[in-house]
């Protein structure tokens, strides 16, 4: 086996989709799986496809190009505002976007019309994470500005929380999106297909309220991939958190004290983190660093302690006196770590259980961690 590497479980992945868009589907809101963190990779979207989700969503124009050179033929969303000088391309690879900028919706529509194509708008509203948005107060104003375009065709509204700002989705933010969607289309008199109320944060309101109002729709990728709360990083019941798995290579092993004998280097330098001396510990180093992932992201396993990390270096305190040169280390990710890890050019992905197998059980014990029922 090559070394770094991502082994990812293809079946944990599916069974986390199944899983959580069986148990949305009795609420009324489809899963439209987001492949941003895994750089589009087109057996990962599968899995996700293979476990139920509707649809795909991408923030990156080369990502939908790697789904579409594989054959990947679903609807694919853009779920960043389109670039001007991208629009061609958006439409050609993506039947919808999300998009905040009525000088970009003409320029996707004028695109649109020399394709011969009609491209799905989703108009995303400000609703306190003051990422990306439109302001209420103009959303009726620019709909009804979008529905008067040819080439264009609006189909729905959407939101997002707990990216910029840390603002968590509430029943109140959802009960407010539902009414706003009620407003455009009393203002202008088109029906809304799609109300998509947030991402994985959403899953505890999602799971926990009697009615989900208009929402019917949840852009979902940490959740899927890692089975857990973005907010809480808690695990979310029944769903697997291991179907990534970062393997890195102990490149060097030994004793050295914890601080160093000459001064520090300038701070713009790369950090070091200092931790205790500890009578037995031993030094390992692996072969990977910043430039790899995000070492403040990794998972240590029972007996091992993160030293430091700089660009292609990894720092490990260990009580595990059998780790030599040529060992294997395993950690596990969250989401920064992953997208890192999976954009990395040095680190390979393996897949395991490339076939879907049904009914797949067990999920690291639900009971044990957070339950969104």
């Amino acid at each position: 086996m090559s070394f770094p590497r991502i082994d990812v479980d293809l079946s944990k992945i599916r069974h986390n989709t199944r899983t959580i868009v069986a148990r949305l589907r009795g609420r009324g809101i489809h899963v439209t799986t987001v492949t941003k963190a895994v750089c589009g990779h087109p057996a990962i979207a599968r899995a996700m496809l293979d476990g139920g989700a509707e649809g795909l969503a991408e923030t990156r124009l080369s990502n939908v190009k790697r789904l579409r050179q594989a054959g990947v033929t679903c609807p694919v969303t853009l779920i960043r505002t389109p670039m001007l000088s991208q629009v061609d391309d958006v439409v050609q690879l993506c039947e919808a976007s999300y998009n905040t900028e009525i000088t970009v919706v003409a320029a996707l529509a004028a695109a649109a019309v020399r394709q011969n194509k009609v491209h799905g708008i989703i108009l995303m509203v400000e609703m306190g994470d003051l990422r990306e948005g439109i302001m209420p107060h103009d959303l009726g104003d620019m709909a009804q500005r979008v529905i008067d375009m040819p080439g264009v065709a609006l189909k729905g509204i959407g939101a997002n929380f707990a990216c910029l700002s840390g603002i968590a989705p509430t029943s109140a933010k959802m009960r407010a999106l539902s009414a706003l969607a009620d407003n455009v289309e009393g203002q202008c008199g088109s029906f809304l297909q799609t109300v998509s109320g947030g991402n994985s944060a959403n899953l505890p309101w999602a799971f926990g309220v009697r009615t989900t109002g208009r929402i019917n729709d949840l852009r979902l990728g940490e959740a899927i991939l890692l089975g857990v709360d973005p907010i809480t990083g808690e695990q979310i019941g029944g769903l697997f958190r291991d179907a990534f798995t970062l393997v890195a290579e102990v490149i060097e092993t030994g004793a050295k004290s914890v601080r160093p004998h000459v001064s520090r280097a300038d701070g713009t330098l790369a950090k070091i983190w200092l931790v205790p001396d500890t009578s037995g510990s031993t030094r390992v180093v692996l072969g990977i660093g910043n430039q790899d992932t995000d070492a403040a992201g990794l998972s240590m396993p029972s007996g091992h302690t993160l030293i430091g990390a700089t660009s292609d270096h990894l720092v490990i305190g260990t009580n595990d006196a059998s780790l030599c040169v040529g060992s294997e280390m395993r950690f596990q990710m969250n989401y920064s770590a992953l997208m890192r890890a999976m954009a990395a050019p040095d680190i390979q992905t393996n897949l395991r259980n490339d076939r879907p197998v049904p009914n797949t059980r067990d999920a690291d014990g639900p009971s044990k961690h957070l339950a969104l029922v």
